[in-house]
């Protein structure tokens, strides 16, 4: 399981987690403590939480500590992946790795080459796949919610 966030003009280190399932106390821990909290104190009052509503993220646990630290949360559909611009960056990061050469041949070797192909990543990559939600957006209400071409 790999974690990192985007924004406008910049991301977050890529957190790359180690065995077990991921619970909404390790989303947490792992997660909003080292990284998110930060980042949005680094962005200020403009900060504005997206995740993708897997059920980790949706936890009493998680709900309290956003209350608790005056962190917002954007509503998003459940079930959206095409929306969410860090699904289209995911692929991208993929399709890198994938790239490789020589490919990974190991977990060790394949969390080396992610965090390789993370550091590099260009931030035009994540600013363009941002400055597309609305074109998103606007195709998904055209089709109420259906299949959209991302």
């Amino acid at each position: 399981m790999v974690w990192s966030g985007i924004s406008l003009s910049g991301h977050t280190d890529l957190h790359v987690s180690h065995g077990g399932t991921r619970t909404g106390v390790r989303y947490r821990d792992e997660i909003f403590d080292p990284y998110v909290r930060p980042y949005a104190g680094a962005i200020g009052n403009d900060f504005i939480l997206m995740d993708d509503n897997a059920r980790p993220h949706r936890t009493v646990v998680v709900e309290d500590y956003l209350e608790s630290h005056g962190l917002e949360r954007m509503e998003w559909p459940a079930q959206s992946p095409r929306m969410n611009p860090i699904e289209h960056l995911w692929d991208y990061l993929g399709r890198q790795v994938a790239a490789l050469s020589p490919p990974p041949r190991s977990l060790d070797e394949l969390e080396q080459g992610l965090l390789r192909v993370w550091c590099s990543l260009s931030i035009s990559v994540s600013d363009n796949l941002i400055g597309s939600m609305e074109s998103r957006c606007f195709q998904y209400i055209q089709v109420r919610g259906g299949h959209i071409p991302y």
